[in-house]
């Protein structure tokens, strides 16, 4: 029977002895010594394991245990990451463990795993840590997913399904063909045409009159105008076929966008059409052709940077409220300040605090247009106050929300490079298995695709 080395420990007095067991481990070229009562305080661990079976166990179920021993040494050779270990051995030695900077939670999970420690002994900024890469591997399989879904055929689907399939990957998926990627430019080309001719329309020298000397649109501005609505009108409509949830598409924002682009058309157009000449009816007419301005947010729909920006604005909420109540608090108290001062003046500007609300505003943003300002010398001195807090105020959560796009925008960068890079090893996975194996050519399915490829590459590409 074979069994540990074991040190012997007398105390200071010669009368108690106690014996304690030893083991020597090696972990990728990196050896320690290892004592059993340490080992022990984690019952379920790989390693407390190995000090048990010492006394009753051989050494054949001993190396079962390990990858390697060292019979002249008795040493334990495990073919692991020596740096994940020294992670590991924190948990002995001070009751939990922290990932070191540099090493994958993923594949730092598998180490855990193989040495038989839960992960509730995890620290709560590597559990923080973790979830976060967990939560970006899952959107990889996400995009590989929605990839093969427009990859492969689905031969269940019946015809009308198929045209539904066909009609959301053409006006939804620029990267799925060809005609798709085309449209995608000309539904572009026509958001910015339409602004472009928005904006042109306004121009007295290009407007024309109609027989009662009322300016009116270039009837060529006119014409290109409704030639951009009608293609927005019928790329909604198909939008609207090929989804699936059509109540889900007419409550999302970007669809609503969509709908107030080309509703104010056919609302003037009926309008037009009864004649109507009522003063209210005109205004009405002249406020639905402002919404108009909507359609220049549907180029968010094809920009990922504009998409990121929205996504980093969200995630600065919490910065941007802070901004807002410090500005809020500025403008009362420097307004009411200025009127103070201001107020025995024989010319003051300033009339009432609500009014000096204006001149904070304009104060504090820097702006300062000058229709408003001091005279006073307190109320310079005020003035020159609200400047720098106007300017404190907004160049603090600056950086913060700046910081936020960069990662939001390099995030969705690296994640579609990471899904075209995982969609390429699995083409280079069934090609080698089709030249070994030829009636295995065919694409794995998503399911051992999405489960094993990405997730078991993590670890692997780090």
């Amino acid at each position: 029977m074979w069994e540990f080395p074991r040190t012997r420990y007398v105390d200071c007095n010669g009368s108690e002895a106690s014996e304690e067991t030893e083991i020597a481990v090696n972990i990728g070229g990196v050896k320690h010594i290892l004592y059993g009562d340490v080992l022990k305080q984690y019952p379920e661990s790989r390693l407390a394991e190995l000090v048990n079976r010492a006394m009753d166990s051989t050494q054949e179920d001993l190396c079962a245990l390990c990858d390697d021993y060292d019979d002249s040494k008795r040493e334990f050779y495990f073919d692991r990451d020596p740096e994940a270990f020294k992670c590991i051995l924190e948990l002995y030695n001070h009751g939990e463990i922290h990932i070191k900077r540099g090493i994958c939670p993923m594949r730092f999970m598998r180490e855990m795993d193989f040495w038989g420690i839960d992960a509730e002994y995890l620290d709560e900024c590597c559990i923080s840590s973790l979830n976060e890469v967990q939560i970006e591997l899952e959107e990889i399989a996400e995009k590989v997913k929605n990839i093969l879904d427009d990859l492969e055929d689905d031969a269940t689907l019946t015809r009308a399904q198929r045209c539904q399939v066909f009609l959301l990957k053409l006006m939804d998926k620029p990267e799925s063909s060809l005609a798709a990627r085309i449209i995608a430019v000309a539904s572009f080309a026509f958001i910015l045409l339409s602004s472009v001719v928005l904006c042109i329309g306004t121009i007295p020298e290009l407007q024309v009159k109609d027989g009662k000397g009322n300016l009116m649109e270039h009837p060529i501005l006119e014409s290109i105008e409704t030639a951009c609505i009608i293609w927005f009108t019928l790329e909604y409509i198909l939008r609207f076929v090929s989804s699936s949830n059509k109540l889900c598409f007419v409550f999302s924002f970007m669809n609503i966008v969509d709908f107030l682009a080309i509703v104010p058309f056919y609302v003037v157009l009926i309008l037009g059409a009864a004649e109507m000449e009522l003063a209210s009816v005109q205004q009405a007419v002249q406020a639905l052709r402002i919404l108009r301005i909507a359609r220049i947010f549907k180029l968010v729909r094809h920009s990922s940077g504009l998409q990121a920006l929205a996504v980093a604005l969200k995630k600065s909420m919490k910065q941007l409220s802070l901004m807002f109540t410090y500005m809020s608090v500025g403008i009362f108290l420097f307004s009411a300040l200025e009127y103070t001062m201001e107020e025995s003046h024989p010319e003051t500007m300033f009339t009432s605090i609500p009014q000096s609300f204006w001149w904070a505003i304009i104060a504090m943003t820097t702006v300062g247009y000058g229709d408003i300002y001091p005279k006073t010398t307190l109320g310079k001195c005020n003035a020159a106050a609200s400047f720098l807090c106007g300017i404190v105020a907004i160049a603090l959560p600056v950086h913060l929300i700046i910081n936020n796009f960069v990662i939001v925008y390099n995030k969705q960068r690296a994640l579609e490079k990471t899904a075209k890079h995982e969609i390429e090893l699995m083409a280079l996975r069934v090609k080698e298995e089709a030249q070994e194996r030829p009636e295995a050519a065919k694409m794995p399915s998503q399911a051992s695709v999405v489960n094993s490829s990405v997730w078991d590459s993590a670890g692997a590409s780090t």
